[in-house]
């Protein structure tokens, strides 16, 4: 079959059988790139079930590119609290700056100036200039990937071969209705060739498909998932004698940068380094500490971590900061991590069960 015959095969199914989503149009590009760019970079990383929620908060507050570039960091962090890889919100904040001072507040359309914008990448800008643009830029994501591999009967490792999965995604991708094609591929792989039990029977693609016709679809495309390393360490909740938290500013670059946070540590200090925070600082606070018996576990994209929860009082900390009454927190943006951290201490503190507690 001819490649224009797959694309034209795969719009006709996203044409019925598409997703609705806040951020997707069908028929042609976006009106809004604006809106195309924001849901672009919550997506990174994130799934589309989980951003919705957090994209029309966003949009209500930032509704247009103007409107975030003139935001504080603060705000921004504030507005993106819960979807986690902070840089993203820092990059999608400079991304904005950039596009008022240094293009008037109109969104480049060439892919050499698309790529200046911090936090985008080859494949954001593939998909941006698709969905905002109409241009025929190919989008290769994981949901890509899996769908090409099978297509094709690709069974080698998937790191192995990118250069022929790009190409051959390349082929076949539909020049005049770009913006529909890339939304069709991404939900043929998202709803119907899943990681597990693929929908076969629903793919415009079943008569075509390689692997289907093998019978071994689930088992492609092959990935190497190295085992996860997991971390421990000690957080710190300091209060004072009126009963206020003490938290601080992370650092302006690293993990979990910009945020405000209990003071924390982890075993192997190398991995997190506290900029202008040494940490014998935080090593000097151990002890005045009480251990709560208290743990929190998180896991971030490449290891998993785990805390136990120290207490302890004191009126001057070793460290820039503050202290924060309990009911104040919500005003100051913090990762997920964290407010596990104070929702795991509140929970220690029987009489303070009718205590605020953090939304995650």
């Amino acid at each position: 079959m001819q490649n224009t015959d797959l694309s034209a095969l795969l719009l006709k199914w996203y044409a019925e059988h598409g997703r609705d989503l806040p951020w997707r149009v069908k028929g042609g590009a976006h009106s809004d790139p604006y809106v195309i760019l924001v849901s672009e970079f919550m997506l990174q990383q994130t799934g589309v079930k989980t951003v919705i929620p957090y994209f029309h908060r966003f949009m209500e507050r930032f509704p247009t590119v103007a409107s975030l570039a003139d935001a504080t960091a603060d705000d921004v962090y504030l507005y993106w609290q819960g979807l986690g890889y902070y840089s993203r919100a820092r990059s999608l904040h400079a991304a904005a700056k950039m596009i008022m001072t240094e293009y008037g507040g109109h969104f480049p359309t060439a892919r050499v100036d698309v790529l200046k914008l911090p936090g985008i990448g080859p494949y954001t800008a593939a998909s941006f200039l698709a969905l905002a643009f109409n241009q025929p830029e190919t989008v290769v994501d994981g949901n890509v990937i899996r769908v090409i591999c099978r297509l094709y009967h690709l069974t080698e490792p998937a790191a192995e071969i990118m250069d022929e999965i790009r190409a051959r995604a390349v082929a076949i991708t539909h020049r005049d209705h770009a913006a529909d094609y890339a939304s069709a591929i991404m939900d043929l792989g998202a709803t119907v060739c899943t990681p597990k039990n693929p929908a076969c029977g629903d793919c415009p693609w079943q008569k075509q498909c390689l692997a289907r016709a093998a019978g071994d679809a689930a088992d492609i495309p092959s990935l190497s998932r190295p085992a996860q390393p997991s971390k421990t360490g000690r957080v710190y909740v300091i209060t004072n004698r009126r009963g206020a938290i003490f938290i601080r500013k992370r650092p302006g670059t690293g993990l979990l940068s910009g945020l405000y946070e209990f003071p924390w540590i982890d075993n192997d200090a190398p991995m997190f380094k506290t900029g202008a925070h040494p940490t014998k600082s935080l090593i000097s606070l151990e002890p005045g500490a009480t251990d709560t018996g208290a743990t929190v576990t998180h896991t971030f994209t490449h290891f998993k971590l785990k805390l136990k929860i120290q207490t302890m009082t004191a009126e001057r900390i070793p460290l820039d900061g503050q202290f924060v009454r309990p009911g104040d927190l919500a005003d100051y943006p913090m990762s997920t991590l964290m407010k596990k951290v104070f929702n795991g201490y509140m929970k220690t503190k029987e009489s303070d069960r009718m205590a605020p507690r953090l939304a995650l």
